[in-house]
């Protein structure tokens, strides 16, 4: 994605790509470790695909589990990486 990313569009994309995965909707409140839908093998998978699928990096203090808790976190971390990135001479 090259283009702006909306955070109802990342979270669209996002709860698709879990939903698939996980057979089942899913809120975008839900705990998905809590709920026992992720493991730590998917939680893995979940970071190489934000990072394809929303062109960011996920480096750091970024990988801790409360990032990838909710839809609405990777959501939120998505947003904050995307707008992290922007040029500073646009």
């Amino acid at each position: 994605m090259d283009q702006a990313v909306t955070a109802e569009a990342a979270e669209q994309a996002i709860t698709a790509f879990v939903s698939e995965r996980v057979k089942a909707e899913v809120p975008a409140d839900q705990d998905l470790f809590g709920s026992g839908l992720v493991s730590s093998m998917f939680a893995m998978e979940l970071v190489v695909h934000l990072e394809q699928a929303f062109s960011v990096q996920i480096l750091g203090d970024d990988l801790k589990r409360d990032n990838f808790r909710t839809i609405e976190a990777m959501t939120a971390l998505v947003v904050r990486l995307r707008g992290a990135e922007k040029p500073a001479d646009d």
